[in-house]
């Protein structure tokens, strides 16, 4: 397959499914822990255009890197001895719907390669499928880990300032906005050094997220 194809296949493929089922997954069970306000904005739902933002969609487009617009949650409607906690798992429901993807579509390109194996039928077009499946995984991967990273205001930041005293906590809350666009301007920088340890990691877990699901298959 054309590499610039596959490449914009996959930036269409983050913006049309990653994404929303993303910040859906965040949407839902912040409203089955008690708050509405995702619910209420009207984020529970696959709809692209209910989550992306413009000029995150943009970024993904021209350089594969961006954002999508962040659901509302507020922590007030949860129970008081409970907010981190439920705020914690309302962030990592994100990176976990992505790791749930990731695990169908290794699912799938193994049910391909095991096509391959018992008709003996290879062509260019089950070659792509095997292609699109592989890339789909390992996008899901990558945001999973990248969104984990704990740095505010990613996905990661709330389950590590969630063992934070109370004062700290609600400090990082009020003045994390001003830390995305350094996050950002980091990432680009790495990246144009070539250093990428998100895609490093992400190697690392498709390897071995491709051999638990590839154990039946080999038997």
């Amino acid at each position: 397959m054309n590499s610039t194809l596959l490449m914009y296949i996959v930036r269409g493929f983050i913006l049309l499914v990653c994404m929303p089922v993303h910040e859906c997954a965040h949407a839902w069970t912040a409203n089955r822990l008690g708050d509405p306000t995702g619910k209420n904005a009207g984020r529970i739902t696959l709809n692209p255009a209910r989550h992306l933002s413009l000029i995150g969609t943009i970024m993904i487009l021209a350089v594969g890197m961006g954002y999508a617009k962040p659901v509302p949650v507020n922590i007030n409607n949860f129970p008081y001895e409970k907010r981190k906690k439920y705020f914690a798992i309302t962030a990592a429901a994100g990176p976990i719907s992505n790791m749930i993807m990731a695990a169908i579509f290794v699912f799938a390109a193994q049910m391909v390669v095991l096509y391959v194996v018992k008709t003996g039928h290879y062509s260019e077009t089950v070659s792509n499928l095997y292609l699109i499946l592989g890339n789909a995984a390992m996008v899901n991967i990558s945001l999973a880990v990248f969104n984990m990273i704990p740095f505010p205001p990613l996905d990661g930041s709330r389950l590590f300032t969630a063992f934070l005293p109370d004062n700290l906590y609600y400090k990082l809350l009020s003045n994390e906005r001003y830390m995305m666009g350094a996050l950002f301007i980091l990432m680009f920088i790495l990246h144009r050094a070539g250093i990428s340890p998100v895609s490093w990691i992400a190697q690392k877990v498709f390897y071995g997220l491709s051999a638990l699901i590839g154990l039946p298959f080999g038997l």
